[in-house]
């Protein structure tokens, strides 16, 4: 696979090289400091793989990704995470958080290869179900999951926030709400919360923000997070 690499900061730039050159099947075909110069290639060229930098003076990554008419996959590689929902939105295959390992970076090139796949024999995922019943104050309640916007736990229940409604309250325990839960849409990001991805209004200091409140990422949660909040692949 044919791959570009664009960053302004050089060293950022070999780290890529390096990493590239390991992976037998991936091919660098150019490097650029320049965003600018970089667009001149793709329209030229048949590129599979963009790696590319979000903050960078002149035009900026994810400039850059809704400028293409093409669509190869897109890695953004960056230093600050706030600019995840954005390129989420931009059907990036991955989000690289800087400073980033080998085997992440593996595990990047391996969404890849399964993006690959799926576009090449069309597969179609199977669908599940969009909503979920819970018992509440007596009595089962149908909660469409496109409603839910973050789940809160407590110790003997659970609160299901969504948009308009007031919270509803459950006998459920997380573990077993994350089973029953799309994984393309949620995911767990604090031993007391789980989040509808598609909700996420601001992401900054390590927090959240959905309806206006701002909600903790767990440490131990934040490469779950960092790989879901980019098209929810787990």
């Amino acid at each position: 696979m044919k791959c570009i690499a664009i960053d302004d900061e050089p060293l950022a730039l070999t780290v890529l090289r390096d990493y590239i050159k390991r992976v037998p099947y991936l091919t660098l075909a150019a490097t650029f400091e320049n965003p600018f110069e970089a667009l001149q290639k793709i329209h030229t060229s048949e590129v599979d793989i963009i790696f590319i930098d979000i903050n960078m003076p002149g035009l900026s990554g994810l400039e850059f990704i809704k400028s293409l008419n093409k669509s190869p996959h897109v890695i953004f590689t960056t230093a600050y995470s706030e600019y995840a929902v954005e390129g989420f939105e931009l059907d990036a295959t991955d989000y690289l958080l800087k400073p980033f390992s080998f085997e992440r970076f593996l595990k990047a090139i391996n969404k890849v290869n399964k993006e690959t796949t799926v576009r090449a024999s069309g597969t179609i995922q199977p669908q599940t179900l969009d909503f979920i019943f819970v018992h509440s104050e007596h009595h089962i309640i149908k909660i469409s999951l496109e409603d839910i916007c973050y789940i809160e736990g407590y110790k003997e229940y659970v609160k299901i926030h969504t948009a308009d409604a007031k919270p509803i309250l459950t006998i459920k325990s997380l573990k077993s709400l994350t089973e029953q839960l799309n994984s393309e849409h949620f995911v767990r990001i604090h031993k007391s919360y789980i989040i509808n991805i598609s909700k996420i209004q601001d992401i900054r200091s390590g927090k959240v923000k959905i309806k206006d409140r701002y909600i903790p990422i767990g440490d131990s949660y934040k490469d779950v997070f960092n790989d879901v909040v980019l098209k929810g692949r787990i």
